[in-house]
């Protein structure tokens, strides 16, 4: 149980306490609680129900004086190419490359990512070259691989799926959200079915999805999924082989090795989902297609990614330099 869900158990168990007594006043003198704050947060959950008593996460700040984003890259990358280097000539490689950093902010941001010593930056090193080029070191072998990035060279190249179970709708029955998201632009398809995913679904999923890239001047070339049954079927698999596009699972048990799918869950669940069931309620298939394309015109056309890799940049932005390099 974490520090939020404590606060939250909290908050209810001050709600459920004042409707037993009937006596507002006993039950905050009892819990410690203001009478202004318990009816702030009754009115909180009458508007938008017991969910937005739960404390809200913030990310963390981004300072004024923080080192820039790329001097940082720049910096782990050469961390990892030359392991030997200390701080010291860290810093020095840097100014090289005309970025001044100190040899003390050098060490501490090494240390804030795992890559304070000597020893930590060779493992480093070796999981890389055990995961690009399969070479097993000593170093490689002792710390394990430290992660993974997958690479794409452009939209359409490689495209993660998944599947993501929406909920139990009153009259709809279960709802899943089949989803695609291109790994070079951050691109984002949806397709809300009623049901279990199985492999028909999937292959009527894929055709979808290849209409749709191909609208936006993209042709899917490779697809990134797990081990479900949907994605691993004959006929799934047959459909993708018959028109040459490559098939890339992910190991067993490892959902982190398709982030860039699991992250859009993430996104569409806190910023479409959430907020569109405390407005109105659903009672077709065909009104949450609607809802989640309204969604996705926002989040590829218009909501700027912050991430390290889309620096503020948006999906279409990504699709319309593709775009403009195509008619050059």
């Amino acid at each position: 149980m974490t520090p939020d869900d404590v606060i939250y158990q909290r908050r209810l168990a001050l709600l459920a306490e004042a409707q037993r007594c009937a006596n507002v006043t006993e039950a905050c003198r009892r819990f410690g609680i203001s009478r202004t704050r318990y009816y702030e947060w009754r009115r909180r959950a009458e508007h938008y129900g017991l969910e937005a008593l739960r404390p809200k996460g913030r990310r963390r700040p981004q300072m004024p004086g923080a080192t820039p984003t790329h001097v940082l890259e720049e910096l782990l990358t050469l961390a990892v190419t030359r392991p030997t280097l200390g701080c010291r000539q860290l810093s020095d490689a840097l100014f090289e490359r005309g970025l001044v950093l100190a040899k003390s902010t050098v060490q501490k941001l090494l240390v804030a990512h795992g890559l304070g010593t000597r020893r930590q930056r060779l493992a480093r090193a070796g999981a890389i070259a055990q995961l690009t080029t399969g070479l097993v070191t000593e170093a490689s072998r002792e710390e394990g691989p430290f992660g993974f990035c997958h690479y794409s060279p452009g939209p359409g190249h490689l495209v993660s799926v998944d599947g993501f179970y929406i909920g139990h709708l009153k009259g709809v029955g279960k709802v899943y959200q089949l989803s695609a998201v291109d790994v070079a632009s951050r691109f984002a398809f949806v397709w809300i079915i009623a049901g279990t995913p199985n492999a028909a679904r999937a292959v009527s999923f894929l055709t979808r999805v290849q209409r749709h890239w191909r609208r936006h001047g993209a042709r899917v070339r490779a697809v990134l999924s797990d081990n479900g049954p949907e994605w691993v079927s004959n006929d799934f698999r047959g459909v993708l082989a018959a028109q040459g596009i490559d098939h890339v699972r992910i190991p067993s048990r490892s959902p982190n090795h398709n982030a860039v799918v699991e992250r859009f869950h993430q996104t569409i669940l806190n910023e479409c989902w959430r907020p569109a069931f405390h407005r109105r309620s659903f009672h077709s298939v065909r009104e949450l297609q609607a809802e989640a394309d309204a969604w996705l015109l926002t989040y590829n056309f218009r909501r700027k990614n912050h991430g390290d890799y889309m620096r503020g940049r948006t999906p279409g932005d990504i699709m319309g330099r593709r775009w403009t390099r195509q008619a050059a």
